[in-house]
């Protein structure tokens, strides 16, 4: 896949967010948008080497729409500046498992995985599944795999104290007041301009499996296994 070209393309974009400017360029669009679709099919074959659950997941339901939804927002700019997709079994983009996310911007690209924005009922559950399992969390987080790509959890909108229910005194009390169980890796330009772009990135993702499967076990109790 030509990354500079989808780059450049969102470049273009964000310097001319409007419905006219996307009518007389929507040729070019439709070109980029069925080139990240096909490299998201190829990376979903890639994932499902290492995660089954991911084999039978389609492209159409993973890929985020271009088109933004302005009905609630200040900001009216019709499209996003961005590439995205959610690879994860029992939804795609909308499901509540821990997945697999492809970020592809101008601005910073970056691959992510784990669950964002959990509802209420599972954020609880997963902060107790934190604290029940710490000493599991803390072997995948340290290990050499997923340590050298993954560091500290996604941080916004944590809690400034220990959720109720919970000791103030818990040795990894900053990890139950996350909002978010994610974690993040920036592409930088080896990587993106890589031949084997598709490749480098099934294999980042791959150290975060661990972590996911773990997200996994209580999601499934919580909304019911696929």
């Amino acid at each position: 896949m030509d990354i500079d070209n989808l780059l450049q393309f969102l470049t273009d974009l964000k310097a001319n967010n409007n419905r006219e400017w996307f009518a007389e360029n929507k040729a070019r669009y439709d070109q980029v948008r069925l080139q990240f679709e096909q490299m998201c099919k190829e990376l979903i074959t890639g994932i499902s080497a290492f995660d089954e659950e991911i084999k039978h997941v389609e492209v159409k339901d993973c890929v985020f729409r271009i088109y933004r939804d302005t009905r609630f927002s200040n900001d009216k700019t019709p499209y996003k500046t961005h590439f995205g997709v959610y690879i994860a079994s029992d939804g795609g983009r909308k499901s509540k498992r821990a997945g697999y996310y492809l970020h592809l911007d101008p601005t910073g690209c970056f691959i992510g995985s784990g669950v964002w924005c959990p509802d209420p009922v599972v954020l609880k559950a997963l902060r107790q599944s934190v604290y029940d399992n710490i000493d599991e969390l803390n072997e995948i987080r340290t290990s050499t795999e997923f340590s050298q790509y993954y560091g500290a959890f996604f941080e916004e909108d944590k809690l400034k104290t220990v959720p109720r229910g919970f000791p103030k005194d818990f040795p990894d009390a900053e990890l139950l007041k996350l909002k978010h169980y994610l974690v993040e890796y920036s592409l930088d330009d080896t990587v993106l301009h890589a031949p084997d772009f598709v490749s480098r990135v099934t294999a980042i993702a791959k150290c975060a499996y661990p972590f996911n499967r773990f997200l996994n076990y209580t999601v499934d109790e919580v909304v019911g296994s696929r």
